[in-house]
C-alpha cells in the first residue's frame, strides 16, 4: 500500500465560497461587474489597513498594473531581487524597464539593503522588493534609500498576505503593492491580484488602466492603451469568503511553521529566519539543506514516501531571458539549497511529524 499522499499546497475552501458563488449564478452577475468586486476590494483594503485596493485577474498582471500605474516605461531601471518567482522580473520587462538585479541577504532571504544603493544609477526609477515565502523585507533602511533617492516603493506581497513588519501589514510601506490569490497562496480566488496604495490617484490611475482605459466622460470613449486586467464577481466572491477565514488560516500555518522548527531541530538543516519584531505567514515553510546534493535526495526520498515538495526560485539572473554575468552568491546558495515542505493549512500535526521522520530517515540511511 502506497504511503498517504501529501501534496505541498491545496487551498481551504470550506467557507462561505459556495453560498457566494450561487449568488453570483442566481443574480447572472458572472463578469467583472457585480457587488463582490467591490466588497472584496472593501473588505481587503479594511484587513491590511491600506484605503485603496483594486482587484486584478492574477498577481503578475497586478505587478504590471502597479508599474504602469507609475509610468515605469521604456529605458527606466527597476531595482529587484534575483531571487524571487519570475512574474516580478518579467513584469518590469513588460512595460519596457530593464530589471537591475540585487542580491539576499542570507538569513531572511530577502533583498540586501545594504546593496541597493550601490546598484542606482540616472535611469532607475523604483525599487521593487519581494516578501519571499511569507516573510517581510526589512523596510525602514530600504524606505529611507527610496526617499533619498526619490525612488518610487513597490511591495511585490504575492506571498506574503497578513506578514507584519513592526507591527504593519506589508503592502502598506510601499508606493503602490500587490497581491496574488492564486490557488495556492494563503487566500485564494483561484486565479486573482491586487493592487494597493495610500495614494488616491495611484488607485485612480490603476482602475483606469485596468479597464480598457474607458473615458468616465464619455461611453465606450478610451482616452489611451488600456489592459482588460478585471476580476470577475465569481473570483471576488470567493475572495470575500476567503478573508472571513483569514486569521485562522494564517494562525494555523504559523503553527504548522513551528512544528517543522520543533521536530526538524536535531537534523542537519536550516530555515528562513524571521527579523525582529515581524509576523512571517509562512506562505511556504522552507528549509536549507547543507548542500545540493542532500537537498536533491532529501526531494527524491520524500517524493518516494508519496510527499510532494517544491525546490525554491531559480534565480532571475541564471533564466536565458535575463542572464547576467554578475555574481550573486547568497542568492545562488539559498536557491541550489533549498526546497518547499507542504505547508497547506488543513495539514494536521501528525502529518507534519510524518514527513519529517521521513526526512530523518533519509540522514539515517
Amino acid at each position: 500500500m502506497l504511503d498517504k499522499y501529501i501534496p505541498v499546497y491545496q487551498p481551504r475552501l470550506l467557507g462561505n465560497e459556495k453560498k457566494y458563488v450561487n449568488e453570483c449564478l442566481d443574480s447572472t452577475w458572472i463578469s467583472s461587474k457585480g457587488s463582490f468586486v467591490e466588497r472584496f476590494e472593501k473588505d481587503f483594503s479594511e484587513y491590511i489597513q491600506v484605503p485603496y485596493s483594486t482587484t486584478v485577474s492574477n498577481g503578475t498582471v497586478a505587478l504590471h498594473l502597479a508599474l504602469l500605474a507609475l509610468g515605469v516605461g521604456q529605458g527606466d531601471e527597476v531595482i529587484v531581487p534575483t531571487l524571487t518567482y519570475i512574474a516580478s522580473v518579467n513584469a518590469i520587462a513588460m512595460v519596457g524597464a530593464i530589471p537591475v538585479f540585487v542580491d539576499s541577504l542570507p538569513d531572511t532571504w530577502n533583498i540586501d539593503p545594504s546593496k541597493i544603493e550601490e546598484k542606482i544609477s540616472t535611469k532607475t526609477k523604483a525599487v521593487m522588493v519581494v516578501h519571499l515565502y511569507g516573510a517581510p523585507c526589512d523596510m525602514d533602511p530600504i524606505k529611507d534609500i527610496c526617499k533619498e533617492h526619490r525612488l518610487f516603493l513597490i511591495e511585490d506581497a504575492a506571498e506574503a498576505f497578513g506578514s507584519k513588519y513592526k507591527g504593519k501589514y506589508v503592502g502598506g510601506f510601499g508606493d503602490i503593492s500587490t497581491f496574488s490569490f492564486f490557488g495556492n497562496k494563503t487566500i485564494t480566488t483561484g486565479e486573482g491580484g491586487m493592487v494597493v496604495t495610500h495614494n488616491k490617484i495611484l488607485h485612480e490611475r490603476s482602475a483606469y488602466l485596468k479597464s480598457q482605459a474607458v473615458s468616465s466622460q464619455k461611453e465606450y470613449w478610451h482616452d489611451e492603451i488600456g489592459y482588460n486586467f478585471r476580476m470577475t464577481n465569481i473570483c471576488a466572491a470567493i475572495g470575500v469568503a476567503q478573508l472571513e477565514m483569514a486569521d485562522s488560516v494564517i494562525n494555523k500555518k504559523c503553527q504548522i511553521s513551528e512544528w517543522y522548527k520543533n521536530y526538524l531541530k536535531d537534523l542537519p538543516v536550516s530555515f528562513q529566519n524571521d527579523l525582529k519584531d515581524s509576523l512571517n505567514t509562512n506562505w511556504m515553510v522552507s528549509i536549507l539543506a547543507e548542500n545540493e546534493e542532500h537537498r536533491d535526495g532529501i526531494r527524491t526520498y520524500l517524493k518516494e514516501h508519496n510527499i510532494e515538495t517544491r525546490p525554491l526560485f531559480y534565480p532571475a539572473h541564471i533564466m536565458p531571458t535575463f542572464k547576467s554575468e554578475e555574481s550573486f552568491p547568497v542568492a545562488d546558495f539559498i536557491s541550489k539549497r533549498g526546497l518547499n515542505l507542504p505547508s497547506f493549512p488543513d495539514l494536521s500535526k501528525k502529518d507534519v511529524e510524518y514527513v519529517c521522520s521521513i526526512i530523518e530517515q533519509y540522514f539515517k540511511n
